[in-house]
């Protein structure tokens, strides 16, 4: 792939990953509700059955992502992407005809074994990215993310008034609508000559980390990586349910809050990240990153008030910062034939945080809100949070001023 085509090959990625998040968006809204309806119960009991959702999709991808990943490095980029695209568009049908839970577990089940879009995207963009854009371009995909944050919870909560599944058919749409457009288009990233040979030894996700653990310049990174993650979903796993049960917040009200985080999002990873990189570095952009979102989880934490989660967005999103940072150092750390390896390990680890941070940020929700609780403390699940922010920084702020201090030159 010439220069002259790979910034066109970002911003196909770039449109690829938008449109996959606003389907993924256009659910948020709606899904609390959903779960309610569909078992009986209040809001806040029905934290925990999508926390089993989100868990139910982790384990899968954990397993299978490693997988994709490996057969990206083999195959190309595009294939995986294609099939990862059209498995998303059949899960949210699955999901939208659901008429109990099991169908819905069984939904989600099925797009983790098929969501590698995030990680043949990542793999793609570290392709055809050099040293001097890659966390630009890195920004770029988290700019997606923020924009697709802003679409899909607004026309969720829009298309949410029709009915709670009617989101459901509108993301399946998009999603396949999302395939034609890279069948059509999307071109292959990855050379014949730097592809490697599929190795099951290394495809599965013990494998995977092994192999990512004996790189020393990026091993207790991984450790920060996966504590990061974790503590994410105090607020991926929990803000439905925590706005809706402690200020009665709306399924709009819930979109227009995620779209103003959507947009906060957007504007630091694609326009501040580099920037802040180029001119503080690469590790203090990190790490100062890490402390503006355990920072951000405390404040949210002690909100009395709905403007204040509102405004209290604005240090939390400002952490964005350490996201494409951190991953562009993680990719200049391996070979140009194992980036798959490494994006399908990263998700991996993503993954197994959500196995467990669903079940932990959502069960203690439940636990501090239900009646005859011994702590009632609904903000409980952001002060753990930013316990394990706390944690990630600690780690990337000694290991990264360590390296720092061995690579200045000796006199």
């Amino acid at each position: 792939m010439s220069k002259k085509e790979k910034t066109p090959a970002v911003n196909f990625i770039f449109v690829t990953v938008l449109i996959d998040i606003i389907g993924f968006g256009i659910i948020i809204p709606v899904l609390p509700k959903l779960l309610a309806e569909m078992n009986d119960i209040s809001i806040n009991e029905a934290s925990t059955y999508g926390g089993y959702l989100l868990t139910s999709f982790a384990i899968a991808q954990f397993l299978f992502s490693p997988v994709m990943g490996s057969l990206s490095d083999r195959y190309g980029r595009r294939p995986i992407l294609l099939l990862s695209l059209l498995g998303f568009s059949v899960d949210y049908l699955i999901l939208a005809f659901a008429p109990t839970y099991a169908w819905l577990v069984a939904g989600r089940i099925f797009a983790g074994i098929f969501g590698a879009s995030h990680t043949t995207a990542s793999a793609y963009i570290a392709d055809v990215s050099t040293e001097e854009n890659r966390a630009q371009n890195f920004g770029m995909l988290g700019a997606a993310f923020g924009l697709g944050f802003i679409i899909g919870p607004f026309l969720g909560g829009l298309f949410g008034e029709l009915g709670v599944r009617v989101p459901f058919y509108v993301a399946a749409s998009l999603a396949f609508i999302n395939f034609l457009y890279g069948y059509f288009i999307l071109p292959e990233s990855l050379k014949v000559e730097n592809r490697r040979n599929f190795d099951w030894n290394r495809a599965h996700p013990v494998g995977t980390l092994k192999q990512l653990f004996s790189y020393k310049q990026i091993g207790f990174l991984l450790v920060a990586f996966f504590l990061l993650h974790l503590a994410s979903h105090a607020v991926n796993s929990n803000w439905s349910y925590f706005t809706m049960y402690r200020f009665n917040w709306s399924e709009s009200t819930v979109g227009l809050s995620l779209a103003a985080a959507g947009l906060l999002v957007g504007i630091v990873q694609a326009g501040l990240a580099q920037r802040v990189s180029n001119r503080i570095g690469t590790s203090k952009s990190i790490y100062y990153g890490i402390a503006l979102y355990g920072i951000g989880m405390l404040l949210f934490a002690f909100a009395s008030a709905s403007w204040m989660m509102f405004v209290f967005l604005i240090p939390y999103c400002l952490g964005g910062i350490c996201g494409p940072v951190l991953q562009s150092y993680l990719v200049s750390q391996v070979g140009v034939n194992e980036q798959g390896e490494l994006q399908g390990g990263l998700t991996a680890i993503q993954s197994l945080t959500t196995v467990f941070g669903p079940l932990i940020m959502t069960g203690i929700f439940f636990y501090t809100t239900k009646d005859g609780t011994p702590l009632y403390f609904p903000g409980s699940a952001f002060f753990l949070g930013a316990l394990f922010m706390g944690g990630s920084f600690l780690i990337t702020f000694l290991i990264l001023r360590r390296k720092e201090e061995t690579d200045v030159p000796r006199a």
